[in-house]
């Protein structure tokens, strides 16, 4: 299954800037999340002269969000390309307090071939970014940081690099709300463990985190083992273990650990659960409030079992 492009980001919906562009009054600079973007096959504009024309034509000091979209040929070139760029412009884009990096469909490149590079650069350079986002964890880099004012940070991948894991739940983020990682399978890179995520799950770390996502991994049932004592989980308000491989015993450990009925929602779609599990989860928590997302229940692949589970975005 493919990701799409980006709809919204912080709550603003996502424009297409094109350079030079006569198809109307375009919105506001702080109407809208800006999504600077190249055809790396048929433009001959580089994304640093696209990058050029938005400064000259959309107010850079109104701006509030900044979608980084196809760059080139973002499988041989990495994002510190455009990350670079967006830096050395900090000090016109005054307001900036979102930034996506690497906003591409299947069609432009898949998943595991996105070159990433270092981006907490970005959040050295915004010291006022609340949200920060990332697809792709081919070169990825997230060494322990310390940012005050980021809220969200979502980091989308077919296979996520432990040492990205270690960075990330290492980092000092006091004003963190929302933390979502899509762990993705070890073929892809996706080679963190259980352990990787102790300090996270110790509730120790993030101490504004009220949202929780693990999702899109094929040790799904391992972690939800481990948050089911988790102290974290007393404190969230929504659980988000979905495009995994999740089964019966993963569900079955979750329900047997500590209660789960302060959560708003727990979301379990494209899961591994029988129809019986399925019951059981629903009925132990939706009659307190709980919202429950049981969508999309999978079959493995030719009748193999647990071996046959599979994550919703891998390559």
């Amino acid at each position: 299954m493919s990701v799409d492009h980006l709809h919204a980001l912080l709550g603003l919906p996502a424009v297409d800037f094109q350079s030079g562009s006569d198809g109307g009054p375009r919105p506001a600079a702080d109407a809208a999340a800006w999504r600077v973007s190249i055809d790396a096959y048929e433009d001959e504009t580089t994304w640093e002269e696209e990058f050029d024309a938005f400064l000259a034509e959309v107010d850079p000091a109104g701006v509030r969000a900044l979608i980084i979209g196809q760059w080139g040929e973002s499988y041989e070139e990495t994002s510190s390309y455009p990350i670079g760029l967006v830096i050395a412009a900090a000090g016109r884009l005054t307001s900036l307090e979102a930034v996506f990096v690497g906003d591409l469909t299947m069609e432009e490149a898949e998943i595991s071939w996105i070159e990433q590079s270092d981006v907490t650069e970005l959040l050295g350079a915004f010291p006022a970014l609340v949200e920060l986002g990332v697809r792709g964890g081919s070169e990825l880099v997230f060494p322990a940081t310390r940012h005050e004012r980021l809220k969200a940070l979502t980091i989308e991948t077919g296979g996520l690099p432990r040492e990205v894991v270690r960075g990330v739940v290492d980092s000092e983020l006091p004003s963190l709300e929302r933390l979502d990682l899509w762990l993705g399978v070890s073929a892809y890179g996706g080679d963190a463990h259980v352990a990787d995520l102790a300090p996270l799950l110790s509730g120790t770390r993030f101490p504004a985190l009220h949202h929780l996502g693990l999702r899109n991994s094929e040790i799904q049932n391992e972690i939800a083992a481990a948050l089911a004592p988790a102290p974290l989980v007393a404190r969230l308000r929504t659980l988000d273990l979905s495009c995994g491989t999740l089964g019966d015993e993963g569900a079955a450990a979750l329900l047997e650990g500590q209660p789960l009925t302060h959560l708003d929602v727990l979301d379990l779609h494209h899961h591994f659960l029988t129809e019986p599990m399925e019951r059981r989860v629903a009925q132990a928590l939706e009659p307190h409030g709980v919202r429950v997302d049981l969508s999309e229940r999978c079959e493995p692949w030719d009748g193999r079992g647990a071996a046959g589970r599979y994550v919703t975005v891998a390559e």
